[in-house]
């Protein structure tokens, strides 16, 4: 058995963590963070996360957390359907349902499983060196640790990413969101629906419900550069008033946040690299194929890594050729999706009123049972 020294403690490190540890391996995870903040903000877990949740021994923990997704709705911001998908049918055939949950709630509940200690947090990662038969990470504190392997779990600006490919940078998206939790018992929303407003003038707003009556939504606005000093200055006032014109619930999902709980970020990816394993350092989750978050497979493709690592481990004692196998494995499916959702983006994000009133002709002709089935590659297992 190998010890392995994780970089970040995020939902693809911690959820390695555990992947590792069920098959006899000795694991560490350095976090930056002084703590494991309470993040106001949702995900999604597709059905093939879920999937590999239940692989891991973990989906039971986290199911209880969030609440079953049944059915994805895109419309217009008058409220007109453009697409429909129900999932209830397709998702039996797995086994599992997509699930709605707060990104704080499914990220206690990996940490929970993992033996103490095996987290350290508040110890920033700086930079690796490694032989043909170990690593060695160097921290801020002054320390270095030594492992029989590095794994780069740290995120869209990983400093492990940084060292292995130094010209692969986060991409902007060319649009800005904000995000907040609240608390949305009083509207009595659809059960276990959750939907997307394509309006005009590149204004996006999607919602999600993640447990207990609350719901996780975004509002997302075209913007031309990074770290615009104007949406720096927008309070939800100015968002209320971007999207009044939006059919229920938007405005009404709106009014219940408050400033103090909003996150605003832009939006951002990675152009897929070519290379995820470097003899005995590896990169996954965000650190290795960061996507928008478009489809809604940011932290499923985390999860799913953290599963096929432990597999491929599983079957392949040589770790620079496990690593090999686990780039074959999954750099064609991280790479489909991070272009596909690039593009979905794109498509949302569209301002000209040509453009726009084209998309959803185009979007209402499509069959929803296709939409469904064009989807179905999306949800297999890893």
């Amino acid at each position: 058995m190998a010890h392995f020294l994780i970089i970040g403690a995020g939902i693809g490190g911690l959820a390695t963590a555990h992947g590792l540890l069920q098959h006899g391996h000795t694991v560490r995870v350095i976090e930056a963070a002084p703590e494991l903040r309470e993040i106001g903000a949702g995900v999604v877990l597709g059905a093939n996360a879920m999937l590999a949740l239940s692989k891991l021994g973990l989906q039971e923990t986290v199911q209880v957390h969030g609440t079953a997704i049944t059915k994805i709705q895109l419309r217009d911001e008058q409220g007109g359907a453009l697409q429909t998908v129900d999932t209830t049918e397709f998702t039996r055939e797995l086994g599992f349902q997509n699930l709605g949950i707060h990104r704080a709630a499914l990220q206690r509940a990996l940490l929970a499983g993992l033996p103490p200690d095996t987290v350290q947090l508040g110890i920033p990662f700086e930079r690796f060196e490694q032989t043909a038969t170990g690593v060695r990470a160097h921290l801020a504190n002054g320390t270095s640790l030594t492992a029989d392997a590095l794994i780069g779990a740290d995120g869209v600006r990983s400093r492990v990413r940084r060292q292995l490919v130094p010209p692969a940078k986060p991409r902007y998206a060319g649009y800005t969101c904000w995000r907040a939790v609240v608390n949305a018992a009083a509207l009595k929303l659809p059960v276990g629906e959750s939907a997307e407003v394509w309006g005009t003038g590149g204004r996006r707003f999607g919602y999600v419900p993640v447990g207990e009556g609350r719901v996780y939504w975004f509002a997302c606005l075209n913007c031309g550069q990074v770290n615009s000093p104007h949406f720096s200055r927008y309070q939800l006032a100015d968002l209320r008033r971007e999207f009044a014109g939006f059919s229920a619930p938007v405005p009404e999902l709106l009014a219940l946040a408050s400033d103090e709980n909003v996150l605003w970020n832009d939006i951002l990816d990675l152009k897929p690299l070519t290379q995820l394993a470097f003899e005995r350092v590896l990169l996954l989750g965000d650190a290795g194929h960061a996507t928008t978050p478009n489809m809604g497979q940011g932290a499923g493709m985390a999860i799913e890594d953290a599963l096929v690592l432990a597999e491929t481990l599983a079957n392949e004692t040589n770790i620079p050729a496990a690593f090999q196998r686990f780039e074959q494995r999954r750099l064609p499916r991280t790479t489909r999706i991070v272009n596909t959702s690039w593009q979905l983006g794109r498509l949302a994000q569209l301002e000209k009123p040509w453009q726009i009133k084209l998309r959803n002709m185009g979007m209402r002709l499509v069959p929803d049972a296709i939409s469904l089935k064009q989807m179905a590659w999306l949800y297999q297992p890893a």
